[in-house]
């Protein structure tokens, strides 16, 4: 898993409570675990004008030019700022994937499902929880730059301090667990840990091998 520490990137508002994982990545596509190559597909009912399959090439299907992502000004943002209780719905791990596959490092929100917030952490993303107004704050800081056209708006994320920065020199302060700010500062998925124990895990296979030698005959 790769590490995360700090990052400044472009914020994409997704003005939506509710957003469900078959939202996020469509059941159609949930029959690979290679954790790649979801992306592509990411919020695909609300991307694109027809209905998405596995296989199709999608430079040749006609996007949906009010859905957020494909406003030119956010298509390479990195930081998702949406509205309450983001992630509901089934626990498939496939919406975290096609997350950071497509791009996406942070995402703010008032709230999220609880498996899909544990999801996150373990795949690389971080999920940050903030008040409502402040949540609401950051949505009207990113209209007020569309307006002016000024640059793209964004954020600085340091996860070490568990600060976020404004444009303006604001700080907004967020929790994080921290184990899980420890298992992201240090990129370390549930195998790497597991991994981390290998001489135990060693040595327990060696005295239940001695214990027990007829469970380890082939």
């Amino acid at each position: 898993m790769e590490k995360f520490n700090t990052m400044t990137a472009i914020v994409a508002p997704l003005n939506r409570a509710n957003v469900d994982t078959d939202a996020i990545i469509p059941k159609q596509f949930l029959k690979s675990i290679k954790r790649t190559g979801f992306g592509p597909n990411l919020f695909d009912q609300w991307r694109y004008l027809d209905h998405g399959e596995p296989g199709m090439e999608n430079r040749r299907r006609s996007e949906n030019p009010d859905f957020i992502l494909n406003q030119h000004r956010y298509r390479h943002a990195s930081i998702l700022l949406a509205r309450e209780n983001f992630g509901c719905g089934s626990s498939r791990e496939h919406a975290p994937w096609a997350l950071e596959d497509y791009g996406f490092r942070v995402i703010i929100a008032p709230s999220f499902a609880d498996i899909f917030y544990n999801n996150c952490f373990k795949n690389g993303i971080l999920p940050i929880t903030l008040d409502a107004e402040v949540v609401n704050g950051l949505f009207e800081a990113i209209y007020a730059v569309e307006k002016s056209d000024k640059d793209r708006y964004q954020l600085s994320v340091n996860l070490a301090s568990q600060t976020i920065v404004t444009p303006s020199g604001e700080s907004i302060a967020f929790d994080v667990d921290a184990f899980r700010k420890h298992c992201l500062l240090n990129g370390l998925d549930d195998i790497d840990l597991t991994f981390g124990h290998v001489d135990a895990i060693k040595a327990y296979e060696k005295r239940r091998a001695a214990q027990a030698p007829w469970l380890f005959t082939s």
